[in-house]
């Protein structure tokens, strides 16, 4: 591959990009790759989730500052590019029945008008390969979800000069392939649920499997396994840089190190779309692209 290989991962919130494929970031930036995140929204509506921090009033009053801080760490911890798509977070509504979301938030957006936000990151950037998440987001977070559309319209639309005329979004570009991110899946979560039992410890992941019965929810297909155990601590560094969404001594850090890499060393991923021959399963995000250089 003489073309320098891209790597972009399009993410709805900060601290999202370091708990969902950092660790394969941080493996594809020791090779050289050149990795971009995309924030699409400033985080302002997160709750402080780390029990540590709640009752700060300088985070409550300045939440969208301190968690633009916490994403300069996290990028520089994972030695990856940054930039904000510059939407306004929609909050994860509750309730019974659920409340609307907020006049100007980002789910509720023209899908078209915002991807195109990204078809100007997409053509600037010229990546081979695109991350995002599936059309449930993944969780069903109106962020997460809106996410998704914008990325698969933007990943056709950056090569579409009639629908993004090149003078006002850039030189036209077609990415190659576009992932869904799927961590958190069903047999990662059974291995290392049963490891722990097995060694004795006390596992994270029962209620996890439990709610995952009550929910029927949807098995996906776990086309590309990357391994990239050797970036765990760096992707749990990135993961306790967004302080106020990571409790350091909470539930993510409660299967140790050692036997995450020896029972799961790897990420994985939905392939979604590929312009390019490749053959499934994968081990690379690249695959069918370094081979065709």
């Amino acid at each position: 591959m003489t073309d320098q290989l891209r790597l972009m991962a399009v993410h709805a919130h900060p601290d999202d990009e370091s708990s969902k494929g950092a660790a394969t970031m941080a493996k594809y930036v020791s090779e050289g790759v050149d990795v971009l995140v995309v924030t699409c929204t400033g985080g302002e509506r997160g709750s402080i989730l780390n029990p540590k921090l709640q009752g700060d009033a300088y985070i409550e009053e300045h939440i969208h500052e301190v968690r633009k801080k916490e994403m300069d760490e996290a990028r520089e911890i994972l030695g990856v590019k940054q930039e904000w798509l510059g939407f306004v977070d929609s909050g994860l509504p509750e309730g019974d029945p659920l409340p609307p979301l907020p006049e100007g938030c980002f789910a509720l957006e023209d899908v078209d008008k915002a991807a195109g936000e990204l078809v100007r990151k997409i053509r600037s950037f010229r990546p081979q390969v695109i991350t995002t998440y599936d059309e449930n987001g993944g969780y069903p977070h109106p962020d997460h979800i809106m996410t998704h559309k914008i990325t698969m319209v933007a990943f056709e639309g950056a090569a579409d000069t009639e629908k993004y005329p090149e003078a006002e979004f850039g030189p036209a570009y077609q990415p190659l392939k576009v992932y869904y991110n799927q961590g958190f899946n069903r047999p990662r979560t059974e291995a290392l649920h049963h490891a722990m039992l097995e060694r004795g410890l006390e596992s994270p992941y029962g209620d996890w499997l439990k709610r995952w019965d009550e929910f029927e929810r949807k098995e996906r297909t776990l086309t590309t396994h990357v391994p990239c155990a050797d970036f765990f601590e760096i992707r749990d560094k990135a993961l306790i840089a967004h302080a106020t969404q990571i409790d350091p001594d909470g539930g993510w850090f409660r299967v140790p190190m050692d036997l995450q890499k020896e029972v799961w060393p790897t990420e994985e991923y939905e392939l979604a779309k590929s312009l390019v021959d490749t053959s499934l399963p994968e081990d690379d995000l690249f695959a069918g692209i370094r081979d065709n250089g």
